[in-house]
């Protein structure tokens, strides 16, 4: 590729950094408070990407950066090259190509599948059903007991998601229509659902630096606004986070939380292109790049293939 003139870096660096920094800001003054957000840490807890990390520019692999210096470039995979630093796909680990093959046929199933918005954000319902424990003790729920229970009694449970399905409580399990599994996964995943659409974030990052960093602040922000829907919809009581709930217990509610739920598919969707793009130029370059494998030896005289 033509190598990316100093200026333009420099620019494309500072409107990202510009982007993200606020994100990461918040979330190391709160960890220096000791203060914990029942909607945010979410995406540094969960996801286990620290701020640093966010704030480290990319512009992805193949991208010579003219007049780069290792002080402007965080990243170890980058090399130094006649007019600055680059990444070449090269540097991506051979180990890991596996898994990029098996993210390029998710990410596409996904993406062509058709999405569904029957779930009415029952999941986090489901993670408090008929038991004492909450994810998230230092807020209260927005109903009593009982009647938490009987929002997820009165409506079916259709998680498409193994990721939220596994913090479900004994007693929600079985109400679920599927029974999921983490080998199922790609079979079951689907473009409206609230946590897929987080998940972006994680397979943009998980190629760090590889993925362009324009990339990851959009999973990000689609991430960020997936998740302020999910808690709102959510049975706790969050007014004193200054969010307001979306009551799925009641018919408003459930219409108001599939309008934004639609909300976060379109906007998901050409994030998830851009991933998916990514992912398979790398796995392309990737297979391009990896040592040829020596012929199978053949016995000296037998037509069977030697596999020792």
């Amino acid at each position: 590729m033509s190598v990316l003139r100093r200026d333009l870096w420099l620019g494309q660096r500072a409107a990202y950094l510009a982007r993200v920094a606020q994100w990461a800001e918040d979330r190391t003054a709160r960890m220096a408070r000791g203060q914990k957000h029942p909607v945010y840490d979410f995406l540094f807890e969960y996801y286990s990407w620290r701020p640093a990390h966010l704030l480290r520019w990319t512009p992805g692999f193949g991208v010579p950066l003219e007049g780069a210096t290792r002080e402007d470039i965080a990243w170890a995979e980058f090399i130094s090259s006649d007019n600055g630093l680059s990444l070449p796909a090269s540097a991506f680990p051979e180990h890991r190509v596996s898994y990029l093959r098996w993210a390029v046929e998710y990410l596409g199933a996904v993406l062509l599948r058709e999405p569904s918005f029957a779930c009415l954000g029952l999941h986090e319902w489901a993670m408090v059903y008929r038991d004492l424990q909450v994810r998230h003790p230092d807020v209260p729920l927005r109903l009593s007991r009982d009647e938490t229970d009987a929002v997820v009694d009165s409506q079916r449970l259709c998680c498409t998601h193994y990721d939220a399905f596994r913090f479900f409580t004994p007693a929600a399990v079985p109400l679920n229509r599927w029974e999921l599994t983490r080998a199922a996964t790609p079979e079951h995943d689907q473009p409206g659902c609230i946590h897929a659409n987080m998940d972006l974030y994680k397979f943009a990052f998980k190629i760090a630096p590889f993925c362009p960093s324009e990339v990851v602040a959009d999973a990000f922000e689609v991430a960020r606004f997936a998740r302020e829907i999910d808690m709102r919809a959510s049975p706790y009581d969050l007014s004193a986070y200054g969010f307001a709930p979306i009551r799925v217990e009641t018919r408003t509610g459930r219409e108001e939380y599939v309008e934004l739920q639609r909300g976060v598919y379109l906007r998901a969707q050409p994030v998830r292109e851009r991933v998916l793009d990514v992912y398979a130029s790398l796995l392309g370059a990737a297979r391009r790049n990896l040592s040829p494998q020596p012929p199978p030896l053949r016995r000296e005289g037998a037509s069977d293939i030697c596999t020792s």
